[in-house]
């Protein structure tokens, strides 16, 4: 989890515009740097660091003595980059999972790099040698990406809008700031001026597509056919291996845990995961709610079962509107639901930051979108008609849960991780015939719940527990955090 900023062709003097650069230092507590690109006084990046991986040789932009010509500034986790590297024997300068885009790069350019990387990220590629700028995000946009671009070609690129806002140029009085597309790259052309021109963007891979690195990956073989054993079991190999890929650290990892299905199976598969791994340390696994929610009651009974070292985080009314402007000003949005959902996410992760040593921590995201779990998905017309709206969540999570579970816990220094997102899990769960994925016997998540049932991971009346909205889970019983934050701004108005 770092913050990554770069400009291109600024007319502005650069010392100034860095500033923007420091409304982004909440990404990266360990370190940050600026660099100039040499032969253009103009451009210029940005890093602030989360010494996650390679505590030595971690710092951006990255450079190797292979290729001088090549500069990469990028936020994330590449999983495979040890398998790609052994496949292709690259020679490795740094222990860095993201020194493996310059390798693939040069021997297959940019369309082959995106569709080998397995994991997330956001990153800018500058090849000097022949003057092309290159941005790509991940496919569901769990990494944040952000640009602007003006008519004669200034280019601005931020992991959060708040580092673009302020920048100055000369022939715009306000640069209009967007989201860079996920599951794209764009190429764009250097001119000597160091201003750029967009040359094409591309979209690089479909959600419901097995992605190319699947060919290299080392997932066990999974069995062909719809038969609904050999279906579980597959979700079942396919998620053990998403939880063991993203064990990728040399940080502590904690979990998040509501107490619901989705992070439940999460900190039950890792905690199993970690004890494989021989990690020394326990599991902390974390919960927060207002006195007597259902969320900290169900998430004790799995810390219980699972053995985890639990802590809950206890908030009140007081205290949620005390974050509402601090919440708002990381999120970069006003969607109602994302701001009621993402104060308990806040309020965690600072108490995790503050009281703990946990800086990888795991989350259920992603899983409602993907398994039909919302459940209005009971209405669908028909399951043709469910599938259809599942791709829809899931192309626009990184307006609305992903944005939530990124800008929350980054605003505290602490980085992310999002199973239910990896690649081969989705897209073979997405493969999956539409009626196999609908809600069934009036529960949603049918097949997900079915895949685990014989496992004991976790308690079985919590594996059938039906849904519950987070920010609904987190209230107590008296008065619902809806409510509270309802007449809270109605009086404000």
């Amino acid at each position: 989890m770092c913050g990554i900023w770069a400009l291109f062709g600024s007319d502005d003097c650069l010392s100034v515009q860095c500033l923007s650069a420091m409304k982004i230092a909440h990404r990266g507590p360990d370190a940050f740097r600026f660099e100039n690109v040499n032969g253009y006084t103009n451009c210029c990046f940005g890093f602030h660091r989360l010494a996650v991986v390679d505590q030595l040789f971690g710092m951006q932009p990255i450079r190797v003595k292979k290729y001088p010509y090549l500069w990469l500034c990028y936020n994330g986790e590449i999983y495979n980059h040890k398998k790609m590297q052994q496949h292709f024997e690259f020679e490795y300068q740094t222990k860095v999972d993201g020194e493996i885009i310059l390798h693939l790069y040069d021997k297959g350019g940019i369309e082959q790099t995106v569709c080998m990387l397995d994991g997330v990220f956001a990153f800018i590629l500058l090849d000097t040698a022949n003057k092309k700028v290159f941005l790509g995000r991940d496919t569901y946009g769990v990494r944040p990406l952000f640009k602007a671009m003006t008519e004669d070609g200034f280019l601005a690129v931020c992991s959060e809008a708040k580092g673009l806002v302020n920048l100055k140029h000369s022939t715009t009085p306000f640069l209009k700031v967007e989201p860079f597309l996920p599951g794209h790259y764009e190429v764009l052309d250097l001119k000597p001026n160091g201003k750029v021109a967009s040359v094409e963007m591309v979209k690089y891979h479909h959600c419901r597509d097995e992605p190319l690195h699947a060919l290299y990956d080392n997932v066990e073989k999974l069995f062909p056919g719809f038969e609904i054993e050999t279906v579980k079991n597959n979700l079942r190999i396919l998620f053990d291996n998403a939880i063991k890929k993203r064990l990728m650290t040399d940080r502590r990892i904690g979990c998040l845990l509501s107490g619901g299905l989705d992070s439940s199976l999460v900190a039950a598969t890792l905690l199993k995961q970690l004890k494989e791994a021989h990690v020394q340390y326990p599991l902390q696994t974390f919960a927060i709610g207002m006195e007597d929610s259902t969320d900290l009651l169900a998430a004790r009974k799995v810390a219980n079962h699972i053995g985890s070292e639990h802590h809950e985080v206890l908030f009140n009314s007081e205290e949620g509107i005390q974050v509402l402007d601090e919440v708002i000003f990381s999120l970069e949005t006003y969607d109602i639901t994302t701001i009621r959902a993402s104060v308990g996410m806040y309020l965690v992760s600072k108490y995790i930051r503050k009281n703990t040593d946990s800086v990888v921590i795991f989350s259920g995201e992603g899983s409602d979108e993907l398994t039909q779990g919302y459940i209005y998905f009971h209405k669908a017309p028909s399951p043709e008609k469910a599938e259809e709206e599942s791709e829809r969540l899931l192309k626009e999570l990184y307006l609305f849960d992903v944005l939530r579970a990124d800008r929350t816990t980054a605003a505290h220094g602490l980085e992310l991780r999002v199973p239910f997102l990896d690649h081969r899990f989705s897209s073979y769960y997405l493969s999956l015939p539409p009626d196999m994925r609908i809600p069934k016997n009036g529960i949603e998540k049918h097949l997900l719940r079915e895949a685990f049932e014989d496992s004991n991971l976790i308690p079985k009346d919590i594996l059938w527990r039906p849904k519950e909205a987070f920010s609904d889970g987190i209230t107590s019983v008296k008065n619902s955090w809806f409510r509270i934050l309802q007449e809270y701004i109605e009086h404000q108005v």
